[in-house]
């Protein structure tokens, strides 16, 4: 068999490594994630292990980890000794059974019962592993049972965040010194990379993470480095099932922020007890690449918004006079100066309940910063990144911040 792959030389060294533990993180565009999917093709392709992919929530799993194993399928030519099945999202290799099964912690339940086709379940592979909590990855760790031919494994991906992290203080905080890219010992293996050791990078790529200014991003997703991030802006949120609050809830409210290629689209629904002063975060949508037909699709046929009110950036008029084509109530923000301290001081006087499912959402609401002076002293000032739910929530919530300064305009 004829296996067309093309491996960034800094990971070739751990393509056959069977260590118990691995964790591989880093800086953003380091072909981390990417190596790993062409790693367990070729375990596949070898008829020796079966995958549980697991992401916190399962929704994320289709345009992510799903999506990058299938276009390592492709680039290395082996599409012809695959079934692929995007319906119950199983791969499937023809020579020998072996799978690679999607699930994300939020079904916890149907995790405890997986069964290969063929075999027992000997890896799992936790991509953005951040996301998820101890508790998730003690029950993942039970799943690894039975008897197998090959020491199973758990592999990790992320992106690191802050040193308060559970991942960090679990395995970093008593091995790791800061100016290293690897540790090994007999059960657990750790590889740092960044964007340097990525050969496969466009400039305009590499151009962008060189560029960043702000500096815990730079640290975190430019350099590689766990972060420590004192002027975050929200501390007033917490992350709970809030499937009660969407039976009950009456009057939902709705926002819109644009964004296509490097910046997600953001929608965002949201319910306010005003008599507790909570608001909820209940539902999102989140995609980078999102037409205007696709957006549509899925906030009339999937999310069923049908004649509610959404309320969006003003800055994309074009896109908003689409969608109300299409059939949706889309009005533009208008917005006036200090719109933007505004909402976030309207948003910091409540409390925010963001449910389980959207996580990116608690990404953003995690990382979300005050701009630093020279000195490191917090600026009334956001840094203007990874905030488009962020923004989407501001946009949403202007009637009941009565903010004269972000208010809903006309419908088109």
């Amino acid at each position: 068999m004829n296996v067309n792959v093309a491996i960034n030389p800094v990971y070739y060294p751990y393509l056959k490594d069977e260590r118990r533990l691995q964790i591989f993180y880093g800086g953003s565009s380091s072909g981390k994630s990417f190596f790993l999917c062409q790693r367990i093709i070729l375990d596949l392709l070898e008829g020796k292990r079966n995958y549980l992919v697991i992401r916190n929530v399962m929704a994320t799993i289709r345009l992510s980890t799903f999506n990058e194993l299938t276009k390592a399928i492709l680039a290395m030519d082996v599409q012809k000794y695959f079934n692929v099945n995007m319906t119950n999202l199983t791969i499937t290799c023809l020579l020998n059974n072996k799978q690679i099964m999607f699930y994300g912690c939020d079904q916890i339940e149907k995790v405890k019962s997986i069964t290969p086709k063929d075999g027992v379940l000997t890896d799992i592979f936790i991509e953005e592993a951040t996301e998820i909590d101890y508790n998730s990855y003690k029950q993942l760790r039970k799943r690894l049972r039975g008897r197998s031919d090959v020491p199973k494994r758990v592999t990790m991906a992320f992106n690191p965040i802050l040193k308060t992290h559970w991942i960090y203080e679990e395995f970093f905080e008593k091995v790791w010194r800061d100016d290293e890219t690897r540790f090994e010992d007999d059960h657990m293996l750790i590889v740092k990379t960044t964007y340097k050791d990525n050969l496969f990078l466009e400039e305009d790529d590499i151009a962008e993470l060189e560029n960043e200014t702000d500096p815990y991003f730079y640290d975190v997703y430019t350099l590689g480095n766990f972060g420590i991030l004192g002027n975050v802006v929200f501390k007033n949120w917490e992350v709970r099932d809030c499937s009660e609050i969407k039976r009950m809830a009456d009057k939902r409210y709705y926002g819109l922020d644009f964004g296509f290629s490097n910046d997600a689209t953001a929608w965002i629904e949201m319910y306010y007890d005003k008599s507790k002063k909570e608001l909820y975060i209940l539902d999102e949508i989140y995609m980078t690449h999102l037409t205007n037909d696709e957006l549509a699709r899925k906030l009339i046929e999937d999310k069923q918004v049908g004649n509610s009110t959404i309320i969006a950036d003003c800055a994309n008029p074009d896109r908003i006079y689409e969608l109300c084509r299409k059939g949706l109530v889309c009005v533009p923000a208008v917005k006036g100066k200090g719109s933007i301290e505004y909402g976030i001081d309207w948003l910091l006087r409540q409390k925010i309940i963001i449910d389980m499912s959207c996580q990116n959402t608690k990404n953003e609401f995690q990382s979300y910063k005050w701009r630093e002076d020279k000195f490191g002293n917090p600026l009334r000032e956001p840094v203007d990144e990874n905030n488009h739910a962020i923004d989407a929530i501001r946009y949403g919530i202007n009637d009941l911040s009565r903010d004269l300064r972000v208010k809903a305009g006309k419908r088109f």
